[in-house]
């Protein structure tokens, strides 16, 4: 017996996406006539037969999703935010907002409000310190699917960037450049920084260079707490050849520490981050950053839980996508050279 042709694979045939599949399907007047007559002409190539009694039980969905992320300052989640608002409009979803402020227990009251709610999924950017098995008991015990963005913990879907990889393409770039100490300062122990970390020891160790990364070195993800971490370096006597901030926020601060006490960043002492956000580009100097892509992954994330939702969260493989950075290399490490 020749298995049941999906919606998914009308989609691809279409050249269009499988919520707007599913949207021409149910007869949405949102889709351009011409749109909607290829995704026909696909559905009878394929013989796609609408499973109605499938489309009953979805239509008793509250076409609700719920975003968690930390706050909406930070660029990164802003874009994170808006793309996912892009896919789920098209898909024919509202979406509730809510800010953690990395904190946990913050985050646990937000995911049952949520499911009070009865929202259908949640894309869930979760706070350094969240208990895994924790949050497992929250959304299985609703059977509320939940995909995780950017920071990852094992045993859920997951969407980010592949962090190891792009700070070692970081990593390489600072040694090549004859760095021999580089700090690796803020963010909280949580698998990102860990990632981070790895990935920067790794290609360091290899060229002979020292990398400082300490729970001393740890600091809140904001400017405040970038400024803190460097100014806590700077106390303890040790100058590195570059620092690498958890993120751009966070290098807001250690350009601003830096300056305060006397130090030009990309002329003294080298600094790079991590996201590309809008803020490194127009840092002065421009600052070198591994581009995370936040609109992919907020893409991807949300088209990741409607495959999800599509299956009725029936029990399927854990789902994996790992955004391929880049490294954007600017004046902050391009005009630095070793010490004389």
């Amino acid at each position: 017996m020749a298995p049941r042709i999906t919606l998914e694979e009308v989609s691809k045939a279409a050249g269009v996406s499988r919520s707007t599949a599913s949207l021409v399907v149910r007869g949405s007047s949102r889709i351009p006539e011409s749109t909607a007559q290829r995704v026909r002409e696909a559905m009878a190539q394929l013989g796609y037969v609408y499973n109605r009694q499938a489309a009953n039980l979805r239509e008793s969905r509250s076409m609700t999703i719920g975003l968690i992320v930390t706050e909406i300052v930070n660029p990164y989640f802003a874009e994170v935010a808006m793309a996912v608002d892009e896919i789920t409009h098209e898909a024919g979803y509202t979406i509730f907002i809510g800010y953690s402020r990395d904190l946990a227990d913050r985050q646990h009251e937000i995911i049952a409000s949520m499911i009070e709610r009865q929202v259908d999924g949640l894309l869930l950017l979760p706070a350094p310190d969240t208990d895994p098995v924790r949050l497992a008991k929250q959304v299985d015990a609703a059977n509320v699917p939940v995909v995780l963005l950017a920071r990852r913990f094992a045993g859920f879907d997951y969407v980010g960037s592949e962090n190891v990889k792009g700070a070692g393409m970081l990593g390489d770039h600072l040694a090549a450049l004859g760095c021999k100490s580089v700090a690796l300062l803020g963010g909280r122990p949580a698998p990102s920084l860990i990632e981070r970390e790895e990935g920067l020891s790794v290609s360091l160790e290899k060229a002979g260079c020292e990398l400082w990364s300490a729970d001393e070195f740890r600091s809140a993800i904001t400017p405040e707490g970038g400024a803190s971490a460097v100014g806590h370096l700077f106390d303890l006597g040790r100058l590195p050849d570059a620092v690498v901030a958890y993120n751009d926020i966070v290098a807001q601060g250690v350009y601003d520490e830096m300056r305060r006490r006397g130090l030009e960043p990309g002329r003294d002492i080298a600094v790079a981050s991590f996201d590309d956000t809008r803020i490194a580009a127009s840092q002065v100097p421009p600052m070198t950053s591994v581009a995370g892509f936040p609109q992919e992954i907020g893409i991807k994330g949300t088209e990741m839980l409607m495959k999800r939702l599509a299956a009725g969260n029936e029990d399927i493989t854990t789902q994996l996508s790992l955004v391929q950075p880049q490294l954007r290399i600017r004046s902050s490490t391009a005009i630095w050279r070793p010490r004389t």
